[in-house]
């Protein structure tokens, strides 16, 4: 909580805070609109592949033609992180292996890195931060989205001394989104395909929001950074309101839904008949703690914080993430305190590519929220027993032996670039956990 004033003292010794952010899309262009409201901080570059639709953002957002013109702009984001103003590097790009690349020049060049990513975090994250932190340099989650949010919430319940039971988010979800394509994503926003088009707005990446794979991805990552377990079949996103988070989230042994203690998980703003449900945490992150002794519980009913039955579960929830608006507490608590905003520290969980419908050899595999696959979390240790296809490598790949719809993809079934660098990082990862199972 000083972070303002860490920042002031900045200011006042001429000594601002220098950030260069690759890629201004809808993430980036809501950080750069709090740019001029937050003083100590700076854009120096910014990389996109069109550096004149990145100027455009800043314009859209409120920047003042002199802001503009003193920021640098280039489409190279390896040009960004050479760049001896910079500070803190935001990669905020969506591909996982841009994302890859970037935090390793990062690191070679000495820069911290805000991974807005969770693409190539989920890919890689656990290995890079490693390397970040032998560096003595911050790799961290971006706030502002839902991982770092529900982390900070984790970190919260465990330095308190609470147990933490499960953490995770909301989201809009059926059963039958697992099979949606971009032909068919708009009429589950409500929206036409033209009226799409005219907001700018990307099928593919939107239908990843619905059909499951961002949540799966956002999970793993959240697993892999607060040390706890993802489920052995997939998240099951049951329906659930604020209300009912301490009653639904809790071990099935009591009446719950999870496994056991200390799992991720996903609540849909939808029940299965696809109504809405009341009071709902569709843009919200959760924890669930659990009382370490009978004093603790007593003390949540005499202050008002609403239990179970038992009265040993309880829930904490931040009901909105407000991504871009609020990514500017990672840059900040890198550059002033050296500390992330959530960090994948264990390769826990992963999230793989499941067919969404027969795959015959021949068959190209398009990624996240396209045609072909969408992402599926399941604990790290069964992913590499399966020697599955994580979700960041299933673009732009050929099939080469025929999968069955809502099958796990194997790495085998495809015909990997193995001399690519997303795909080496990724194999130094798996190999080093191999290694220490």
């Amino acid at each position: 909580m000083n972070l303002h004033h860490l920042l002031a003292a900045r200011m006042d010794a001429g000594n601002p805070v220098r950030v260069g952010l690759i890629g201004a899309g809808k993430f980036g262009s809501m950080f750069l609109s709090q740019v001029p409201t937050t003083p100590g901080m700076e854009i120096a570059v910014i990389a996109d592949l069109s550096p004149d639709r990145a100027r455009a953002a800043c314009a859209h957002v409120g920047w003042e033609d002199t802001r503009i013109a003193a920021t640098r702009f280039t489409d190279a984001g390896e040009d960004l992180i050479r760049d001896s103003n910079v500070e803190v590097v935001i990669e905020a790009t969506g591909h996982p292996a841009a994302g890859l690349a970037h935090a390793l020049l990062a690191l070679k060049h000495g820069k911290h890195i805000i991974m807005v990513n969770v693409e190539a975090d989920v890919l890689a994250g656990p290995l890079l931060a490693e390397k970040f932190r032998a560096a003595g340099l911050v790799y961290s989650m971006a706030y502002g989205d839902q991982p770092a949010l529900t982390s900070e919430l984790v970190d919260w319940a465990r330095a308190t001394g609470f147990t933490v039971t499960a953490a995770g988010k909301g989201t809009k979800y059926l059963p039958e989104y697992h099979d949606v394509t971009p032909d068919g994503v708009w009429k589950h926003y409500g929206l036409t395909a033209d009226e799409a088009a005219a907001a700018g707005m990307n099928s593919q990446m939107f239908n990843s929001f619905l059909d499951g794979t961002k949540s799966a991805i956002e999970m793993a990552a959240i697993a892999n950074a607060c040390d706890l377990s993802a489920p052995d079949n997939g998240l099951i996103f049951p329906p659930c309101s604020t209300d009912d988070l301490q009653n639904i989230l809790r071990p099935k042994s009591i009446g719950g839904v999870l496994d056991r203690d200390g799992m991720v998980e996903v609540v849909s703003s939808l029940n299965r008949d696809g109504s809405d449900v009341a009071r709902d945490l569709r843009w919200g992150v959760f924890v669930i703690l659990k009382a370490p002794n009978d004093y603790a519980a007593g003390c949540f009913k005499q202050y008002g914080l609403p239990t179970d039955e038992t009265g040993q579960y309880a829930a904490m929830y931040k009901p909105f993430h407000l991504i871009g608006l609020e990514l500017g507490i990672s840059v900040l608590s890198a550059a002033l305190r050296g500390e992330p905003t959530g960090q994948s520290r264990a390769f826990n969980a992963d999230a793989v590519a499941i067919a969404k419908r027969d795959l015959s050899p021949g068959d190209m595999l398009d990624g996240e929220g396209g045609y072909t696959v969408w992402g599926r979390v399941m604990p790290a240790a069964k992913s590499l027993e399966m020697n599955a296809l994580p979700i960041g490598l299933a673009g732009g790949i050929k099939v080469v032996k025929a999968v069955k719809k809502g099958a796990a993809i194997s790495q085998s079934d495809v015909a990997l670039n193995l001399t690519d660098s997303a795909t080496i990082l990724r194999h130094e990862m798996e190999a080093a956990a191999r290694t220490a199972s």
